[in-house]
């Protein structure tokens, strides 16, 4: 059920990556009020996963942290790019290893209190090395870390980056993904 409705719309700022818009609304008790709202294009994080049970993890500096932090690989939808085209592709720039084969793990909002961005997680599978080409704004420190280990860095604090945190542990089973898949197991 929709409980605000739209009254105006402004553009506020339009950049490379986002958009900012102020919207008057009208909440359903009849009073007015205004929404900031972050536009994205979208996004992909990849876990991805050897045969040897490791997972690639990147390390890059991030402005908004101000710190540098253990991510999965993850990137920006270009306009009209299909989800798993871009995961195919920002694997392939992060990291330089390709896989074999993409599976959907799950997709969520990644902060819905003021973002629309929608991030589509995938299992990358079957990974072979290749050469890394970050941006040209990058600078990115490629690690293969054993599943378990991740999992500790997780506890200790040391991933603190939302998509790589719901991404290992869907991949690790901790969570599982779709709801109710124990019950169909059997489990």
């Amino acid at each position: 059920m929709k409980t605000e409705r739209t009254l105006s719309s402004r553009l506020v700022y339009e950049g490379r990556l986002v958009r900012l818009r102020v919207d008057e609304v009208a909440l359903r008790s009849g009073r007015r009020t205004t929404r900031e709202v972050v536009e994205a294009r979208g996004a992909v994080g990849i876990v991805a996963l050897d045969d040897e049970g490791r997972v690639l993890l990147v390390r890059q500096f991030r402005r908004p942290a101000g710190r540098e932090l253990w991510e999965i690989p993850a990137g920006t939808l270009e306009s009209g790019e299909a989800p798993v085209d871009c995961a195919r592709r920002e694997l392939a720039e992060e990291t330089g290893f390709r896989a074999q084969e993409f599976r959907p793990l799950v997709g969520f909002y990644t902060s819905p209190g003021f973002c629309d961005e929608w991030l589509h997680l995938f299992l990358a599978v079957g990974l072979s090395p290749g050469e890394q080409a970050p941006e040209d704004d990058e600078s990115i420190q490629v690690a293969r870390i054993p599943l378990a280990e991740a999992l500790s860095m997780i506890r200790a604090g040391e991933i603190c980056d939302a998509k790589t945190i719901v991404g290992l542990l869907l991949a690790a089973g901790i969570v599982r993904w779709p709801p109710g898949a124990d019950a169909e197991e059997g489990t």
